[in-house]
């Protein structure tokens, strides 16, 4: 598929190549899912900046010593491939496709302090957290006056890329990396749930005209970063889960939707995506959204992998399955028997909140998992983004164990 082909491309079910496993980065057994915590020093920087108080030059040198820091960090742990920590997204891993574009009725993104709430939310053994900070459901993708991509909005034009923050992004981390660095971008799937496309309709006719321009525009983006030289990228797509959770299939089936139809949607928008570039890892993140942090703690999503694994195994034309396995809620292993033979499944066994898992611990559910799927499919990464860890400390205590013990296990 060639990047400016058009909706019926996509639609047309000629995207049936399997995207190969011989892509370098494809057995890599340690990983995370991009997102690192932001020193309370570069967010203050980010909000004197857009203040006026703080000049480019001065938020250019901040950022440089924050990633600067954080790769070092991850190198220094041993990871094979490291990122930037997602930390030139002021407004969190959504930014990398609502903050490129313009088009969406939406409004601006604004860098804000962590407060004390945010804070104790982050850390509920924290002083002043108590029966308010219980885990709870945290609901997303509302429609409403909100940012890109946060929020369900209509469209005011066509969608068009205005700045390539991947390019960007990988311009600043790979000149400070000495290993290969990885970037993230949110995926089509996510972009057509927070798509009031009722409310769109002279802009574009349906989801399907819509998710066009967003293949186009999501393949350029990765074409110029796979011309620097990026050859792993992770396509973030927290909005799979929707598919198993009853309150989201409800609101689906309320506006008229059919659920088959949108994740078949999904997949083959997906798959285009990523199609025509041979070289490069691609990876894909699927979870039932951060704990901790935006919202406060608790979950997004209900309902396990078993009633999409095996179309979404199959069908996805993905090297990697970055899977959230850290608790009960999200089910057995089992799922994992649909996972193809050419495919690898990373196991996100570290929570992103509560103690560092213990090494017997993760080697005790591996070899669960090993049991299902053989353990040369088998990777480990934390369930989801690290930004909203308590502190440093916590969030390098999980990459430490994570990379200790996968150099055990696949030694």
């Amino acid at each position: 598929m060639n990047a400016g082909r058009g909706c019926a491309g996509w639609l047309g079910g000629d995207i049936v190549a399997k995207h190969m496993a011989a892509t370098p980065f494809h057995a890599v057994r340690s990983d995370h899912t991009g997102a690192l915590r932001m020193p309370d020093w570069l967010r203050d920087l980010y909000v004197e900046h857009h203040e006026g108080r703080v000049d480019d030059a001065a938020l250019q040198a901040g950022r440089e010593r924050a990633i600067g820091e954080v790769i070092r960090k991850q190198e220094e742990i041993g990871l094979p491939v490291v990122t930037d920590g997602e930390l030139q997204r002021f407004a969190g891993f959504q930014q990398s496709f609502g903050g490129a574009v313009e088009g969406f009725d939406a409004q601006p993104y604004v860098p804000r302090r962590r407060s004390a709430a945010a804070a104790t939310a982050a850390n509920p053994t924290s002083a002043g957290a108590g029966a308010a900070e219980r885990p709870h459901r945290i609901e997303t993708g509302v429609s409403g006056p909100g940012t890109a991509i946060y929020n369900r909005l209509p469209v005011k034009h066509r969608l068009t890329l205005v700045r390539n923050l991947l390019a960007d992004e990988y311009a600043l981390a790979s000149r400070l990396a000495t290993h290969p660095v990885k970037l993230t971008l949110t995926g089509p799937d996510r972009i057509s749930q927070r798509f009031e496309y009722e409310n769109s309709r002279d802009v574009y006719a349906d989801i399907d005209a819509f998710l066009s321009d967003v293949v186009d525009i999501e393949r350029r983006m990765i074409g110029e970063v796979v011309a620097q030289g990026c050859r792993y990228i992770q396509i973030d797509e927290p909005g799979y889960t929707a598919y198993v959770d009853p309150p989201l299939l409800e609101r689906m089936r309320e506006r008229g939707e059919d659920p088959r139809a949108n994740i078949e949607r999904s997949i083959r928008a997906d798959n285009a995506v990523i199609d025509g570039f041979p070289d490069v890892t691609f990876a894909v993140h699927i979870c039932r959204g951060n704990s901790g942090g935006r919202g406060g703690p608790g979950w997004h999503r209900e309902g396990t992998y078993d009633a999409i694994a095996e179309q979404l195994f199959s069908e996805l034309n993905f090297d990697r399955f970055l899977l959230e396995y850290d608790s009960d809620a999200s089910g057995t292993f089992d799922a994992l028997r649909f996972m193809p033979a050419d495919k690898l499944a990373v196991l996100g066994l570290v929570s992103n909140h509560g103690e560092v898992e213990s090494p017997v611990y993760l080697k005790e559910r591996l070899a669960e998992a090993s049991r299902v799927l053989p353990l040369e499919q088998l990777g480990l990464c934390p369930r989801c983004g690290l930004g909203s860890a308590p502190n440093e400390e916590h969030q390098w205590g999980k990459l430490r164990v994570v990379q200790e013990v996968a150099e055990e296990v696949w030694a």
